[in-house]
C-alpha cells in the first residue's frame, strides 16, 4: 500500500500525519510531498526521517492513495495526473467539491455513495463538515426547510501565516499580513473572496456543499462567515427550521446517537462547547440546544469542532479508511 501526502509541511498536512499515526493508518510505503522550496528537506514521522519530494516525482509512483492539502490550483493540475495512474486522490481543496462527477464525502453521512471507480474524492469545507455532522440525523427525522448559520472561525483555517499574524499582533510585532485588517482583538466578516451576490466564497461553499452532501437541493441555506482571533476550532450558531415539529428530548437522543458527535449541553453548570475544548479532538461538539421561540418547528444549536481535525485531516483519513474497509481500494 503506497500512500502519498501532498502538502505535508502545511498545517493540515502536518495534522494528516498526526491523525494517520494516532489511527494506525495502514501503509507499506509513505511519500511526503511539498512545494519546491521544501523539496529535499526532511520530516521525522514515527521515528523515521522522510525526504520531501516534488509532486511530479510523486505522481509517477502509481500510489494507491494520495491525500492532497496543497490548494486548489495544485489539485486542479495534479489530481487528474495522479488519478490517471490509478491513484485514489482525496482532495482537501475546493477544486472538485461542486464538480457533479466527483463525490463530496463525510463518511458518517454519505460514505455509502463511494464506488470502486472513484479516483478523485472531494473533502468538504471545514465549516460545512461540522454543521452537517450535527444536522444530518435531524434532517432524516424532521426534514430541514431552512438553515441560517453564522460562523466564528479560527485563524488556523487560513494557515501558518495567519497564526503568525495573530501572534505578531498580540506581541506588538510588525510582520507579514494575510488579512486586510488586524485580527487580534477583532472580528472580520470576510472569509475568502467576495462574490457578485455580496456573499463570500466561504459562505456559498456552506450553501452548496450542504445540499450536495445531504442530497437535497430543496434546503434553503444562508451563511455569514466571520474570522475571529481563536486557535483550536471553528464555532457556529445554527438556526434550523424543519418541515416537521420536533421534541427536544428526541433531538438530544438523535444527536447522542450520531457517530462522531458529542452533546455538551448543561447550561446550568456553564457547560457548552468552546474551541478551547475541541482543539486536537476528532469529534464535533454541540450544545445550547433550544427551541426558537420566535417561530414554529425551529431549533437553535451551537456547534464547535477543530477545523484542522474533523474539518480537514481526520475526515480525509476517514475517507481513505472507508475505501479500504469496503474493498474500494486494494494495493
Amino acid at each position: 500500500m503506497k500512500t502519498v501526502v501532498v502538502g505535508a509541511t502545511g498545517l493540515v498536512g502536518q495534522e494528516i500525519l498526526k491523525v494517520m499515526e494516532e489511527r494506525n493508518f495502514p501503509y507499506d510505503d509513505l511519500y511526503l510531498v511539498a512545494s519546491g522550496r521544501n523539496v529535499g528537506k526532511e520530516i521525522e514521522y514515527k521515528g523515521r526521517r522522510y525526504t520531501i519530494m516534488g509532486i511530479e516525482e510523486a505522481s509517477n509512483l502509481a500510489a494507491d492513495i494520495a491525500i492532497f492539502s496543497a490548494g486548489g490550483g495544485t489539485s486542479l493540475e495534479w489530481a487528474p495526473r495522479f488519478a490517471e495512474k490509478g491513484t485514489i486522490v482525496i482532495d482537501n481543496s475546493s477544486a472538485w467539491r461542486m464538480d457533479p462527477s466527483k463525490r463530496l464525502i463525510v463518511p458518517e453521512i454519505n460514505g455509502h455513495v463511494l464506488r470502486i471507480d472513484d479516483r478523485i474524492i472531494a473533502n468538504p469545507n471545514c465549516s460545512t463538515i461540522q454543521m452537517v455532522m450535527v444536522l444530518a440525523p435531524l434532517h432524516v427525522r424532521y426534514k430541514m426547510k431552512r438553515i441560517v448559520v453564522s460562523t466564528y472561525q479560527s485563524v488556523t483555517g487560513t494557515g501558518k501565516d495567519a497564526v503568525q499574524q495573530l501572534m505578531d499582533e498580540r506581541q506588538g510585532i510588525s510582520g507579514n499580513k494575510v488579512y486586510p485588517h488586524p485580527i487580534d482583538m477583532n472580528a472580520l466578516p470576510h472569509i475568502d473572496v467576495f462574490l457578485d451576490n455580496g456573499y463570500t466564497k466561504e459562505e456559498m461553499k456552506m450553501v452548496n456543499e450542504t445540499r450536495k452532501i445531504l442530497g437535497d437541493e430543496s434546503i434553503g441555506v444562508t451563511a455569514t462567515t466571520v474570522r475571529v482571533p481563536t486557535i483550536g476550532g471553528h464555532s457556529e450558531a445554527v438556526n434550523v427550521e424543519f418541515h416537521s415539529d420536533f421534541d427536544l428530548e428526541e433531538v438530544h437522543e438523535l444527536l447522542e446517537g450520531m457517530p462522531g458527535v458529542i452533546v455538551m449541553d448543561d447550561v446550568k453548570n456553564n457547560i457548552y462547547p468552546m474551541p478551547i475544548h475541541t482543539q486536537g479532538k476528532d469529534e464535533v461538539f454541540v450544545g445550547r440546544i433550544r427551541r426558537d421561540e420566535s417561530q414554529p418547528r425551529t431549533l437553535n444549536l451551537w456547534i464547535v469542532a477543530d477545523n484542522l481535525r474533523k474539518g480537514a485531516a481526520t475526515n480525509a483519513v476517514q475517507i481513505a479508511e472507508y475505501m479500504m474497509e469496503h474493498s474500494l481500494v486494494t494495493p
